[in-house]
This record gives C-alpha cells, sequence and structure tokens, in this order.
C-alpha cells in the first residue's frame, strides 16, 4: 500500500479511523526550522470534526505529539514523527456493515483487493488520515514561509451554487471567517443554508475548492513526468472524495483561441520577465513561471448518507444499507486545509528538488 509522498520532503502516514491514532513521519525537512507548536495546531483545529452543525459530529482534539526529530524548538534534519491519537471512536456504529458493501465507498475493493478489510469508519480509507496530511502540510508551510510563497485555499462552489468573482477580487482571508470557508459572506451564508438543508434530507452534496499560490519564484516544477501540474494533480486526486482537478483556464480553455489564450510576456520595471495574463495558471511547460499559481478541486457528494441503500454484501446477497454514524453532508469545508496541505507539500518538494537542478 502506497502511503508515502515525496522525492526530497517526504512523508509517510500511518493509521486507521477507529485505531489508536494516526501520524505521519517527515524526512527530508533542512535543520533550523522554528517548530510552530501553534501553528500547526491551528491548521490541524481548522481540519478537525465537530466545527459546526454542518460538519461529522465527531468530538477529536486533533491534539498532536511530537515523537521525534525537534530539539528546542527547532527541525533537526533527522526524521520528525507526529501523532494524533484517536480520542471519539463509535466502532459499533459500523457493526451493521461488517459484511456489507457501502455504496461509493472503499469497502468492496479493498476486500477484494486485500482479502480483508477495517470496515470502522474505512479504516485505512477513512478521510480521517487526512489529519496526518494536515500536520505534515503545516510543517511544509513553515519552510515555505522562509522563500515567500504562500498557499490560501477557499470554498468556491456547493452543489449548484458557485462564486463568480476570480479569486483576485476577493479578501481571501474572509474566508475563515464562517463556517463554509467562503470569502463571499453572502454566498458563504446560502451555501451554508443549502448544506444544512441537505443534512435535513439525510443526504449529501458535493463542491469545489479553489488554491493560490503566491510568491513561488521561476523555476520550481520537473520536465517530462514530474511536472509541477501533474504533481499538484496526482496530490489533489489524493484526497478523499476528489473527483477532478484542473489549473489554470483548465476545461475552459478549449474554447478559446491560441490568439485568446496565450500569456504574453513583457518586462515589469523591476526587470523581471511577466506575463500579461495567467491563464497558464502559473506553470508553463511543468515549471513555475513566477505568477500566481491558482487550481480548482471537485469533491464528490459524500458517499455516507442518512438514506437506506439498495446494496450487496461480501457474500454478493442483496442487502439494504441503512445509514448510521457521524458523517459530514459536504466534505468542502473541512477539506480546505487538506487542500493547502497538499499543494504546501508538493511545493515544498519542488523548492528543495530546484536547489539541486543547477550549481
Amino acid at each position: 500500500m502506497s502511503s508515502t509522498y515525496g522525492k526530497i520532503f517526504k512523508i509517510a502516514t500511518f493509521g486507521e479511523s477507529h485505531g489508536v491514532g494516526i501520524g505521519v513521519v517527515i524526512e527530508g525537512c533542512p535543520a533550523g526550522i522554528d517548530f510552530d507548536l501553534d501553528f500547526i495546531q491551528s491548521e490541524l483545529d481548522r481540519r478537525k470534526p465537530g466545527q459546526s452543525r454542518i460538519t461529522t459530529q465527531r468530538r477529536e482534539a486533533d491534539e498532536f505529539e511530537v515523537l521525534s526529530g525537534i530539539f528546542e524548538g527547532k527541525t533537526t534534519g533527522t526524521p520528525i514523527a507526529l501523532i494524533i491519537r484517536n480520542e471519539d471512536q463509535r466502532s459499533k456504529d459500523y457493526s451493521h456493515i461488517a459484511a456489507q458493501y457501502r455504496p461509493s465507498h472503499a469497502d468492496y475493493t479493498y476486500q477484494t483487493k486485500y482479502g480483508v478489510r477495517d470496515y470502522r469508519g474505512g479504516g485505512r480509507s477513512s478521510a480521517r488520515e487526512t489529519a496526518a496530511r494536515v500536520a505534515a502540510g503545516a510543517l511544509a508551510k513553515l519552510l515555505l514561509r522562509h522563500v515567500g510563497v504562500n498557499v490560501q485555499a477557499y470554498v468556491s462552489q456547493v452543489g449548484p451554487m458557485k462564486l463568480t468573482k476570480g479569486y483576485q477580487e476577493m479578501d481571501l482571508e474572509q474566508a475563515e471567517t464562517n463556517a463554509v470557508r467562503c470569502p463571499d459572506p453572502e454566498m458563504a451564508q446560502q451555501m451554508f443554508d443549502f448544506i444544512d438543508e441537505t443534512r435535513k434530507k439525510g443526504d449529501s452534496v458535493g463542491g469545489v475548492v479553489s488554491c493560490v499560490a503566491t510568491g513561488v519564484p521561476v523555476g520550481w516544477g520537473e520536465p517530462v513526468f514530474d511536472k509541477l501540474h501533474a504533481e499538484l494533480g496526482k496530490a489533489m486526486l489524493s484526497i478523499n472524495a476528489v473527483k477532478g482537478f484542473e489549473y489554470g483556464s483548465g476545461f475552459a480553455g478549449v474554447e478559446m483561441y491560441g490568439s485568446e489564450h496565450n500569456d504574453a510576456f513583457y518586462t515589469d520595471e523591476q526587470g523581471n520577465v511577466r506575463t500579461t495574463t495567467n491563464k497558464s495558471g502559473g506553470i508553463q511547460g511543468g515549471i513555475s513561471n513566477g505568477e500566481d499559481i491558482y487550481f480548482k478541486v471537485a469533491f464528490k457528494p459524500v458517499a455516507t448518507i442518512m438514506q437506506d441503500q439498495d446494496s450487496v454484501d461480501q457474500y454478493g446477497e442483496k442487502v439494504t444499507v441503512q445509514g448510521k454514524g457521524r458523517h459530514d453532508p459536504c466534505v468542502v469545508p473541512r477539506a480546505v486545509p487538506i487542500v493547502e496541505a497538499m499543494a504546501a507539500l508538493v511545493l515544498a518538494d519542488m523548492y528543495l528538488r530546484s536547489t539541486a537542478s543547477r550549481i
């Protein structure tokens, strides 16, 4: 099972939803980085359950422990191990599906591949694993601060409701002032109400998280197979419930002529080569060009709903799966810090790889 990511700044996550805990081992982080405990905890707090009535009511403090790699508040250059212990498991909530396959879950595929599966909350396939990514991503953000790179994500769509403004037209910091994490307060309230109504129906709804990385210098990314956008796409598609990724102009670009889509170059007053537009999304030839990197990540409706659904069990017999347990009616509000974390991990790795590309 692949539980690792990265070439130089590498992470390996471990643990299950209803086990002792989940955690991460981080290798390749340079020595001397200030290990800001409060910042890392604040990132975990943004992802943790129980934040509002439109998120799962599982109660987890998600407080992390440092097992290795930190001395006197700084990274030592050795492997960093972090663990987040599980506190509010209700494994009995899942006993009824021990032999059943929940529609659109990993139950059937895990059972077939491994011959065994942990049905308690999905085990390793649970989105709880992403808490470990957020902890590692927070450290990646601390590393990126040293070179002036910032990563900011926000909810841009819930179901049919979507923002029509570009990220440049909004104060993205406003995303953290509401439960949906949408930077437009009026739209945020509409999205909240829509999610809440969906929850009351026992159903779920999907959405889109948009992300912007600013301050990325020219030259990050590798040609051919490890293009920057390819790595971002892989990282985002590895997040639970993600069904789509696009960067720059994305699918809208197919409707344009090349003369409309090309980003013309110019030299600014400081002598830097810039582009007049940014339909490339800050990446050309798989390498950052110095402009903002922006992309969107599409999340499906959460597979577990509080309604009966037709399915089969592991013996091939027809069954009715009953929705039980504590689940998000819409994953995107809590997915914002996960998207940021994965983007930061990609960029931190590409930053360190870029230092080895020339003398």
